[in-house]
Parts: C-alpha cells; structure tokens; sequence
C-alpha cells in the first residue's frame, strides 16, 4: 500500500521549470526540489537563474539552470537540447513564463499582441509536446500550466493577457485529453495577486493592493510561500486522478 509520504514524494523525478528565475516559476521549483525532485530551471537571465539554484543547493536540492530565450524557435530547441542531455527524462514540466505589457487596448501594437500570445500560450503547447512523449511512454508526467485571474475576468490595460490566459484554461483541457490516458495529468494553476514581477506596477499603488486584499475570501493577498503546496500537489503521485483542471490559488476571490 502507498503511503501517503510516498503521494507527495517526487524523489527521482525531474521537473523543468520556465519562468524558473523569479515570482511564481522560482518558488515553484524550490518547492518541488525540497520534495525531491531534480530541477532544470528556464530563464532568459543567468544571474537570476544562478540564485534561484544557489537557494535549491542550499536547502540540500538539485538543480540545473538553462539560460534561454524560450520564446523564440532556436532557444525553445536549446531548452530541449539540454534537459535531453542531462540523462533524465522530464517527468514534470511547469510553464511558468509569461509577460504582461499593460496597455490600453487602443494603444496596443500588433507585435505586443503577438509577443504576449506567443509565450504565454504557444510556448508552453510547443515545449509540452517536446517533452510529453517520453512522459507518455514511461506511463507518467505532469503538465502544470499558469493561468490567472484573468482566465476568466477582464482587468484594464491587459487585454492581450487575458486572451491568453483564458487560452490556458482550453489548452490545459485539450493536452488532458490528448495525453492522460497515457498518465500524463495535465493541470493549471491559476494565481490571484501576488508580489512578482509582473505585478510589480501594481504594487506600487498600496491603495489598489489593499483593495484587492478586501476582494478575497482569506483577507489577504497571495504571499509566495503559498504557491508551494499546490504545486508540490499536482505535480505529484497524489494528483493522479486530477487532470484537466485549472484550480484558483486566489484566497478565494473568485468565490465572491
């Protein structure tokens, strides 16, 4: 009988982790590190990359870095190039990586549309299917996509986001149901209001982050240790009959 240290084990795992030198990306990898995984952390900064990892290393984790632009063909091919060459397959992947230009929708440029659907949508479809088959045909993986708030309200200033985040909720159903049934769950976690860098224009308005606080069931908003147990959670044996689901890490604001 599996106990349930062994549910949320990931020893002998290896997850890949874009976004992984910042915000959400690198308190996710940390998490699935200290539960025993083997990390590649994906980013385009080496330096950020290096501190993220020097964290893992010091909590007594493994982890790699992998400095590339994901956005773009050739470093989308990087990226694979080297987690292939580590020796381990990807068990586990995180698309973490996304950008938010927040502008009025009348002031957008057509490549700004484009660069945001890019990364935040097509990347994690594209480098999912790099990475699933191997999964597929070891009977295990885990796909964690990152929503938003916005997959499913409207906020001022990004409407290029939102159309990509609520995206993320159709992608994460569509890679469910082409790879699960192969055990490969597919999941998305959709956060409310953190401290990250995509946030950070936010938080310099103190009024509108309260605010937002008042919004939540909890009374507060997301702080980044948060993020740990549910991803350690779906990318785990303990989701094996969750997929497809995108689950609201918002202390409860879209309950209101």
């Amino acid at each position: 009988m599996t106990s349930l240290q062994d549910l949320f084990s990931l020893q002998g795992r290896c997850a890949l982790v874009t976004g992984g030198s910042s915000g959400l990306g690198a308190e996710m990898a940390t998490a699935l590190a200290n539960a025993g995984a083997r990390v590649l952390l994906v980013a385009r900064r080496p330096d950020a990359l290096e501190k993220v990892k020097a964290r893992i290393e010091r909590d007594g984790g493994v982890a790699e870095t992998i400095a590339a632009d994901i956005s773009t063909d050739d470093g989308l091919a990087q990226v694979v190039s080297r987690a292939r060459a580590l020796g381990q397959h990807v068990d586990i992947l995180i698309n973490a990586a996304g950008i938010n230009p927040r502008k009025p929708a009348l002031e957008l440029t057509r490549e700004e549309w484009d660069a945001t659907l890019h990364l935040n949508l097509s990347v994690p479809f594209f480098l999912a299917r790099e990475l699933v088959e191997p999964m597929m045909e070891a009977g295990w993986g885990r796909i964690i996509n990152i929503g938003s708030l916005q997959s499913v309200r409207a906020f001022p200033d990004s409407a290029p986001y939102g159309a990509s985040k609520g995206g993320v909720v159709q992608l994460t159903r569509a890679m469910a149901e082409a790879w699960s049934a192969r055990g490969v769950c597919c999941n998305a976690i959709a956060p409310g209001l953190f401290p990250t860098e995509l946030t950070q224009a936010l938080y310099k308005n103190s009024e509108a982050v309260a605010q937002m606080a008042t919004k939540t069931c909890c009374g507060r908003n997301g702080e980044l240790s948060d993020a740990w147990g549910l991803a350690v959670f779906l990318a785990s044996p303990a989701s094996a009959f969750i997929t497809g689901q995108t689950i609201y890490l918002d202390g409860g604001l879209t309950a209101k």
